[in-house]
Parts: structure tokens; sequence; C-alpha cells
């Protein structure tokens, strides 16, 4: 079986009926035996960029040590006419994290993940400081490994001051190279040992750029939204 983290993060398409609209990245988290599908709001809704998908799919292995065995999972969007993912906002706007509760009945029987629980969740906010090594997992412009339906990884650091809301918005920044397709990725830390001994510090969202940047004299900033887990907290109950 592969790492454990890398069985916690999944690769997430969006369709509007039959039509591919999108890639992401998204992970699974578990909560009083509840099982969640979180990634990126604009994974699921982007008013701006008229990104209205209405179902998502996403991948699960069927076999233990056979990784090259998976099966694709759809789940709708809406019930009712009515958003079936939980968002969030606070004091400084909406947070682009959103959780979807996965059916169990949707899944296949032998299907076998790693999840986050609400005990990788930090406990206090002396965990990180400015420097602090971070991994990044996900599906970088929808790359990864075909045969094994297994994420990358992008070693980052902390780049803003963990705990600080960056500009009053509940984020932080890393220092990571990310493309698109990486939206929903985890934001983790290596604590201690043990099965899975991974600390979720955040979720990414996007890069971080200046508007007023000359595109032709500077680079871009190679900076990273990561939206704070906590968040988690509010969203899954």
């Amino acid at each position: 079986m592969a790492e454990s983290l890398l069985m916690s993060v999944t690769r997430l398409s969006t369709f509007l009926g039959d039509r591919v609209l999108t890639a992401g990245s998204g992970f699974f988290y578990e909560s009083k035996s509840r099982l969640y599908l979180v990634t990126s709001r604009h994974v699921f809704i982007d008013e701006a960029a008229q990104h209205r998908p209405d179902r998502v799919e996403f991948v699960v292995h069927t076999d233990a040590t056979n990784l090259a065995r998976w099966q694709s999972v759809s789940m709708p969007l809406y019930q009712g006419g009515r958003a079936a993912w939980r968002q969030a906002m606070d004091s400084g706007g909406e947070i682009d994290v959103a959780a979807i509760e996965v059916n169990r009945a949707l899944l296949p029987a032998d299907f076998h993940v790693r999840c986050f629980r609400p005990e990788s969740l930090p406990a206090d906010l002396d965990i990180a400081e400015v420097g602090t090594p971070l991994l990044l997992v996900g599906f970088p412009l929808g790359f990864y490994d075909t045969v094994h339906h297994l994420p990358v990884v992008r070693q980052a650091i902390v780049a803003s001051s963990f705990g600080v809301r960056f500009q009053g918005q509940g984020y932080f920044l890393t220092d990571a190279r990310m493309h698109r397709g990486a939206s929903g990725a985890p934001v983790v830390l290596r604590r201690g040992e043990g099965k899975f001994p991974w600390a979720l510090l955040g979720v990414h969202s996007s890069r971080l750029d200046m508007g007023n940047r000359d595109v032709m004299q500077d680079e871009s900033l190679g900076l990273n939204c990561a939206w704070y887990s906590d968040v988690l907290k509010t969203l899954v109950p």
C-alpha cells in the first residue's frame, strides 16, 4: 500500500451533465463516523467564472495491495435544488473551503482510503512558524500517476506569520511552486510517528500575485493562499 498521506487525497473532476468542466484536488475527512470530501469552494462553484457544475467525480482504491485497482465515484452537488456541500464565512468574508458528506452507499464495498480527523487539526498555533517545512499533496495541472491514481507532493514553507490572518483573511501564505488543479490540496506538517502522522494545517486555494505587477519585468511572487484548517470545525459537525 502507498504512503498513508497519498491515500488520503483524491483527484476531483466536475461535470455539468455529461460535460467535463474542471479538475481539482480534494481529501477525505472523517468525523463521528461520517465521511466528507474537502476541497476548495471554487471547485464546486465559481460565480465569477460562471463555473456551476452539478456533480463531482472522485477516485477511491479498491485493493489495499494492488494500487492499479480503483473506481471512480460520482456524487451530485445538489439535492432538491439546494447545494449539498457546506461552506463557511467569517468576519473577513467567504472562505474558499467546502466540505460535502460522502454517502457511503455510493462507495464500493472494498474501498481503501485514509482520512484526516479532528485530531489532525492543530491544537495550538505553536505547531508552525515562518520557515516551517510543509507538504502540499494534489494534482497540479491534472498530473498524477495514472496507473496507480496517486497524487504528487510539493515541498513548501510557511511564508507568513502562522496564526495571523493575512490581510485580515482566514488564510496564511505558503511558498511553493503550484499550478491549477491543485486547488483543494491539503497543506500538512509531519508530527511524530505512527500510521498517519500528519497535522492538517490548511487547504490550498490559489496562487497569490500582485495586481500591479509588471508582467514584462517582474516574475510572479510564487506565493499561495492556504486557508486555516480550523474552518473544518465549523463545516463538519
